[in-house]
């Protein structure tokens, strides 16, 4: 039987901000395959003219960028995967997050009944760390730095106002060679990957592929508020890099303990990405009718790790 596919967006334009990094750019790349017209908001002067310069100075983006289209993208963020955390560091993980939303939000407030969905990335860091629990879009803030931030994105998000169809994207790190796995091939390459702390954290994943479609799926559908976006199968870290060790024919041996970590690190970054421990499921998205590409973390390592010979 064929696999089932995503319906494809109608024609119509979508607003992306966030549109260089690995999600955005695979975004923009797979809406304009399917004829779809993208606008790219950007932090520099225009190079096309499908790019509008925005937060470049401290007038506010004209609503009138956002008229007609059906969604606008908010994907903005500095990266999580920059270490160690400062204090100033937290400050741009914060700063780089809220101030684009509430930009895009008093756009889309401003344009009233006739505003496209605001769609705007959040993470699942929302969650924090809930060992052996399972967590859906209901399940309440956890209690870390990152938690905080999350619950400060959303906010700016909800700020577009009550006639705005606003959904939230709380996003696993992906699964992918230039994502969550890069710094993880490396060592593993080089022969000193292993366990971080116990290695029997649960973490959330998805592979790019089905992050970009679950993003199509939610501007073509009627979802809004949290929707999280991970892989529907439960994996632990000790899943995710023995199945890296094997398709790379490299070993798993080396166990890293959590003092270590924290120590190169911090705590916060540790317990935020590494040490975290989140069976959370893609509840809404599966209830829509969302069908997955990639079912097991093994899956989404092999679509985008070549074999070692």
């Amino acid at each position: 039987m064929p696999e089932a596919e995503t319906p494809r967006s109608p024609a119509g334009r979508v607003v992306v901000a966030g549109g260089s990094g690995l999600i955005g750019s695979a975004l923009v790349d797979s809406l304009r395959a399917d004829g779809i017209e993208v606008t790219r908001l950007v932090r520099r002067p225009p190079a096309s003219p499908d790019e509008v310069e925005w937060l470049t100075d401290t007038m506010p983006l004209d609503p009138a960028v956002l008229e007609g289209a059906r969604a606008v993208v908010g994907l903005n963020g500095a990266s999580i995967g920059r270490f160690p955390w400062t204090r100033k560091y937290k400050n741009t993980l914060l700063w780089s997050r809220v101030t684009p939303t509430q930009a895009l939000a008093r756009a889309v407030r401003e344009l009233g009944t006739d505003a496209p969905a605001l769609v705007n990335a959040s993470a699942v860091g929302y969650y924090g760390s809930a060992p052996r629990r399972t967590l859906d879009e209901g399940s309440p803030r956890g209690e870390t730095f990152l938690a905080d931030v999350c619950a400060e994105w959303e906010s700016a998000a909800r700020g577009a106002g009550d006639s705005a169809r606003v959904a939230l994207l709380r996003t696993a790190p992906v699964v992918h060679r230039d994502g969550i796995l890069k710094p993880l091939i490396l060592l593993t390459k080089l022969g000193v990957s292993g366990p971080i702390g116990r290695g029997t954290q649960v973490w959330p994943w998805i592979s790019l592929d089905d992050e970009v479609r679950a993003i199509r799926h939610v501007i073509d559908s009627d979802l809004d508020g949290p929707v999280n976006l991970t892989g529907p199968t439960r994996a632990t870290a000790n899943d995710l890099g023995f199945a890296l060790a094997v398709r790379l024919n490299r070993p798993f041996l080396l166990r890293a303990p959590v003092w270590a970590v924290r120590t190169v690190l911090g705590r916060d970054a540790t317990e935020a990405i590494l040490t975290t421990d989140a069976h959370v499921v893609p509840a809404a998205l599966e209830a829509s009718g969302f069908e997955f590409r990639h079912a097991t973390v093994e899956d989404a390592i092999a679509a985008t790790v070549p074999a070692a010979g």
